[in-house]
């Protein structure tokens, strides 16, 4: 007489291994959506920040402000760390017309092409009356001499870390970062230290970070003039 086999139960999986198994579901889960987040947001900022130049030249670009100190007051003094290594004075630059160009920094590269539009277009530049532009921001002397040698530029760009110098001209006040970094503006300081022209084009609400140079020196020659 032969015996029926007894079927086993099935086995069953202790609860602490359902909970292991999801709670590690849980985690790649949130891993998944939180690099899904990052990613969108640094697509997000390289959209804002390597917009080219010609993206940048909006209707923004015709109207400018001007801050404080204004035409006919005497440009504040400084000597800051540059990016060529040397210690850079405005005195240093008495007897000429200078282009003082204060910008938002390493987050802006619209900010570092107008500087390299500006060489581009040094025959331009000259022609309008200006000996030298001189760039500041408010990036550590060493990143922004890796920036400049890395692109090439002649063009001293000048480090005010503690933004002494930014305050003094008012130029931080423009900027899409609020008060910590400068914006996009520019001073005609003269042979005699005296500021003959000024603009401020980075402020709300559209922050133009990039003025084409024809544009800038249209607006440089009409001040002037006036």
């Amino acid at each position: 007489m032969s015996t029926t086999a007894k079927k086993r139960p099935p086995l069953r999986r202790p609860d602490a291994v359902i909970a292991t198994q999801r709670e590690a579901r849980r985690r790649r889960l949130t891993w998944i959506i939180s690099s899904a987040v990052a990613v969108i947001a640094l697509v997000v900022l390289y959209a804002v920040f390597s917009t080219s130049p010609a993206k940048n030249t909006s209707s923004s670009a015709t109207s400018y402000d001007v801050g404080s100190p204004g035409i006919g007051k005497t440009a504040p003094a400084f000597t800051l760390a540059a990016s060529t290594g040397k210690q850079v004075s405005l005195s240093d630059f008495r007897g000429k017309n200078v282009l003082l160009y204060f910008q938002e920094g390493l987050t802006c590269q619209p900010c570092w092409d107008q500087i390299t539009d500006l060489e581009k277009s040094a025959a331009k530049v000259k022609a309008a009356g200006i000996d030298q532009v001189v760039s500041i921001t408010t990036d550590p002397a060493d990143l922004i001499t890796r920036k400049t040698h890395d692109m090439s530029l002649a063009t001293p760009v000048l480090s005010d870390p503690g933004l002494k110098v930014s305050k003094e001209y008012g130029a931080n006040q423009y900027g899409m970062m609020g008060t910590s970094r400068d914006g996009h503006s520019f001073l005609l300081v003269g042979p005699d230290g005296t500021i003959r022209w000024r603009a401020d084009y980075g402020g709300a609400p559209d922050y133009t970070m990039y003025v084409a140079v024809d544009k800038l020196l249209a607006d440089l020659k009409a001040g002037v003039k006036s």
